[in-house]
């Protein structure tokens, strides 16, 4: 009698197999069932918003005199006296040293005795004239004696001419021996002191005196950049100060705003063949003193107002592998959406947007690098602030490092 395979085997040892194979089924299923959705990202975002903007352009340059006066020497002679404290500020016409007057004295005092002799001759010369005249009308005396004597008067009233410019050139002389400052400025150390020689137009200058109130700075850029300027000011965009001439302020190499405005004169440049860089002036009032020849400083130029401007955060733009500017928002659903962007320039710590972003934009600011387009986001506002009135920091003529 055949009995099958599965009755061959005792009840407990199937009973034990079926119960081990269900166990095993029932954690396969287990661990293989469905899991949970993944958590969304968590991005921080700012709301943009339109507000006016003041536009303006940083002019880099640096402070340089008003006008500097190189005092030299005119006549020859000894130094007596030094008349000024080295670094005061001298007037226009003060004496600041004394040369020996006494050779000039003499001479002027020989050119005044001079004068006298040959006033003297004159005054004999023309008695000798006025006899002979009418003796010559009589026949009494020739014509050519009363030439003669014509003659030598007009020599003597030729001598009385040249003792009379000599005594003016004894004058100069004499004034010169009194070195005085041409402009009102501050004076330089002194190059010599008392009992030096000098000489007449000698290459070594005595004191330098430098007018800085006013004071100017000269700026340097590009010829493209001081057409727009021109254009601007031309059209009214830029504000200006009468003379073809647009007010300006200033920003010193600390960060700090000077207290005065000064004005940017466009007229009177010229292109630098080399480089195509113009150098224009800017004028600022300095009776403080403040300024300094040769510090660098920054003149700050206002283009404008633009009403509706969007300022996006820095760190909330990025750049695709072609260079270009992009963003990233959130929209009204949640889900991430990408916009390329046009800049304009920056302003403190935010992009000026041309193009690409409207008022109301959720821009992503902070987990850009898990936030991608289409994906759905949590959102949680960034605390951020900037000065939406603030300058623009870019040199002029230099595009934005996001364009």
């Amino acid at each position: 009698m055949n009995i099958s395979g599965a009755s061959a085997w005792p009840f407990g040892v199937v009973g034990v197999m079926a119960l081990g194979l269900g166990l095993a089924g029932c954690d396969g299923a287990t661990q293989a069932g469905p899991s949970g959705p993944p958590p969304k990202p968590s991005v921080e975002v700012v709301t943009l918003h339109a507000e006016p903007v003041t536009l303006t352009t940083d002019l880099p340059g640096r402070t340089s005199p008003f006008r500097t006066a190189e005092v030299r020497p005119q006549v020859s002679g000894v130094i007596l006296k030094r008349l000024f404290v080295e670094g005061d500020v001298v007037q226009a016409g003060q004496e600041l040293y004394q040369i020996d007057p006494a050779p000039y004295e003499a001479s002027l005092a020989s050119a005044r005795a001079s004068l006298l002799h040959a006033q003297a001759s004159v005054r004999t010369a023309q008695s000798t004239v006025d006899r002979r005249r009418p003796l010559t009308a009589k026949n009494i005396v020739s014509q050519q004696d009363l030439d003669n004597a014509v003659g030598t008067l007009q020599q003597f009233q030729a001598d009385v001419a040249s003792a009379e410019a000599a005594i003016k050139a004894a004058k100069i002389n004499l004034a010169y021996t009194k070195v005085l400052s041409p402009i009102t400025g501050r004076a330089s150390r002194s190059s010599v002191t008392e009992g030096a020689l000098v000489t007449a137009n000698q290459t070594t200058v005595l004191v330098t005196v430098t007018q800085l109130d006013p004071i100017y700075v000269d700026v340097t850029q590009p010829a493209t950049t001081i057409l727009r300027l021109k254009r601007e000011l031309a059209s009214g965009q830029i504000k200006s100060a009468g003379n073809g001439q647009a007010p300006v302020k200033l920003l010193l190499d600390d960060g700090s705003s000077y207290d005065h405005a000064g004005v940017l004169q466009f007229s009177e440049v010229t292109v630098d063949q080399g480089t195509g860089a113009v150098i224009v002036r800017a004028i600022f009032p300095n009776n403080e003193g403040l300024l300094l020849p040769g510090m660098f400083v920054r003149a700050q130029l206002q283009e404008g107002i633009r009403q509706n401007g969007i300022l996006a955060p820095q760190q909330g733009v990025t750049h695709s592998q072609k260079g270009e500017p992009t963003a990233l928002i959130v929209d009204a659903e949640g889900k991430v959406q990408s916009r390329l962007l046009t800049t304009d320039r920056a302003i403190g710590d935010a992009w000026l947007i041309t193009s690409g972003l409207n008022d109301g934009d959720r821009l992503i600011v902070s987990g850009v690098q898990m936030a991608r387009p289409g994906m759905q986001v949590t959102v949680n506002e960034a605390k951020l602030s900037h000065n939406s009135m603030a300058s623009a920091e870019p040199l002029a003529g230099a595009k934005p490092a996001a364009q």
